[in-house]
């Protein structure tokens, strides 16, 4: 059974586990074009980003000049049941920049990093760069990976931070960071596109990991508030609360499903099984990154793939 998100993300470190850590850089998408060799490993920024997204995003940014180590990079790794490992521990001690979602979603990176005494890393907390607050009565969306607007104001501040330590080569993330949110450009136009064509289309969701997304593209989540918050709590859905939700499909007053493919449950998949035996299109989605995808490629076919979804 899945727990909440800031228990079953936010464990301590030292637990024996595999290594889950991806490390890699990517090429210096941007640059001035220098043919210089890359900087040596001792010289690159080191930085550590709580999952794959984060970390991708900071390699486009930071190219050859950063050392990236992805805590979450295992795409079949459902990140709600993560446990952290003492070389987790040991790459926080050593980041200068740290890029963590917040909003409870991954604590474990603020403990690390105390019981590693590390407090000269740059933070950049995506959650309190948003500026998303929880509802009146209700709670924090942390997903914030999913609102386009929030990539683009953290993607200046992780410019920012490499820029400070690495003064040298300030002015190549801040190029960087511009070409990469001129990309996130055609994301926001897509969601907008089937906010013209589909705005106020009912949908339903098994968790609240789309609802920025869907949310920008018009779209209204009929799921029983019950339903989502049970399933993200890893807690069981009532009988009766299970019966409306699968009344969304069996009476079609939804026009798709889109849900977290990375964790399942029994009730998740009467909800699949419900909304393909109605002929509802489904449309899954993950919170790390599929293997061989990089952010913009993969967000890319998330909003084609809820378009085609309406479409139908």
């Amino acid at each position: 059974m899945l727990t909440s998100p800031s228990r079953r993300l936010a464990l301590l470190a030292g637990a024996s586990v595999a290594l889950l850590a991806g490390c890699g850089s990517s090429t210096d998408s941007g640059s001035d074009g220098s043919a210089s060799a890359a900087p040596a490993a001792a010289s690159k920024v080191a930085v550590v980003a709580s999952t794959n997204v984060y970390g991708d995003i900071v390699s486009r940014i930071g190219g050859d000049r950063v050392s990236v180590t992805s805590v979450i990079s295992d795409p079949d790794q459902d990140p709600h049941s993560y446990e952290a490992s003492t070389q987790n521990q040991l790459a926080l001690s050593k980041a200068k920049v740290v890029v963590e979602n917040g909003g409870g979603y991954d604590d474990f990176v603020d403990r690390m990093l105390k019981s590693g005494g590390n407090s000269s890393a740059e933070v950049i907390n995506a959650v309190q760069v948003s500026g998303h607050t929880a509802p009146k009565g209700g709670e924090l969306n942390e997903h914030v990976w999913y609102d386009f607007p929030t990539v683009a104001k953290i993607t200046d501040r992780i410019a920012a931070a490499l820029g400070k330590a690495d003064p040298a080569n300030a002015a190549v993330y801040t190029k960087n960071a511009a070409a990469f949110k001129a990309e996130l450009k055609p994301l926001e136009a897509k969601e907008a596109q089937i906010k013209k064509e589909h705005g106020g289309s009912a949908i339903a969701i098994t968790e609240p990991v789309p609802l920025y997304m869907t949310g920008a593209s018009g779209l209204v989540d009929r799921t029983p508030a019950e339903f989502s918050e049970a399933i993200e709590e890893g807690t069981d859905v009532s009988p009766k609360v299970l019966q409306e939700a699968l009344a969304l499909f069996t009476d079609k007053q939804v026009k798709a499903l889109v849900y977290n493919a990375q964790t399942s449950g029994p009730q998740t998949e009467k909800s699949e099984q419900a909304a393909r035996a109605a002929g509802i299109p489904v449309v899954p989605l993950t919170e790390t990154l599929p293997s061989g995808k990089n952010y913009l490629a993969w967000m890319t076919g998330n909003v084609d793939a809820l378009a085609n979804a309406l479409a139908k």
